[in-house]
């Protein structure tokens, strides 16, 4: 081949390669098309946009449906209502109620001990007080101890002494002398109780010699005014 022919295909080589070179830079220097720029569009607003349940319904940041959410704080504030407006009150009465009758119970322990210390004092000075006498005052002295009873007692003793006692201690000078060597609460409440008393009774009549006796008697008191009077007196 002659050099002029070999020096013309090497010129049309680099023409040819200088235009591949041409169409490869304008290939890369494109603009993307709208579908790719689409495609990336639908990325980013599946990134952002909130999660949807399989109801359909949107979903908070704790995974739970919103609906179901607004639910749960309605329930929530309803029972605070509750607690608020109808427990606490209810509790508050409970604990009012209970002190007062733990109050009332206390009081009435009081009363009921009170009751008894002083009914027990009464029985042991009035059992005294109606079977002790002298001969020269045994008038005056049952006549102050008819002033400790009350209803049919001191009916039916008002009567003994008239007719039996002070007549026979006059005339047979008789003298008695009673004391109480032990007495106990049975029962007792603020307006009645019942008291068991043992009785030692010594008795002389003229110059014979004395006479102990020895006896217990289930003693009967009303609370009259602040007093307890004796109601009854049975021998047991």
């Amino acid at each position: 081949m002659s050099r002029d022919k070999t020096t013309k295909i090497l010129e049309d080589d680099a023409a040819v390669g200088a235009e591949n070179e041409s169409d490869e830079t304008v290939e890369t220097t494109k603009p993307a098309e709208a579908g790719d720029t689409a495609e990336a569009g639908d990325v980013e607003d599946a990134e952002t946009a909130p999660e949807l349940t399989e109801d359909g319904d949107e979903s908070d940041d704790t995974g739970e449906p919103a609906a179901v959410a607004t639910d749960t704080a309605k329930r929530r504030t309803q029972w605070s209502r509750v607690v608020a407006f109808a427990l606490l009150p209810a509790l508050a009465l409970a604990l009012a109620l209970g002190a007062g009758y733990l109050k009332w119970r206390d009081n009435s322990v009081r009363s009921s001990t009170v009751a008894a210390d002083t009914s027990v004092q009464a029985a042991r000075d009035t059992t005294i007080a109606l079977l002790s006498y002298k001969p020269e005052t045994v008038e005056e002295q049952l006549g102050a101890a008819r002033d400790l009873l009350t209803g049919e007692f001191r009916d039916s003793y008002t009567s003994l002494t008239n007719d039996v006692v002070i007549p026979g201690a006059k005339e047979k000078q008789i003298s008695a002398v009673a004391s109480v060597p032990a007495a106990a609460s049975v029962s007792a409440t603020e307006s009645e109780a019942v008291v068991l008393v043992f009785v030692n009774q010594t008795v002389i009549v003229g110059q014979d010699a004395p006479t102990d006796t020895a006896s217990s008697v289930r003693v009967t008191l009303e609370k009259v005014g602040d007093r307890w009077l004796i109601s009854k007196f049975d021998p047991v």
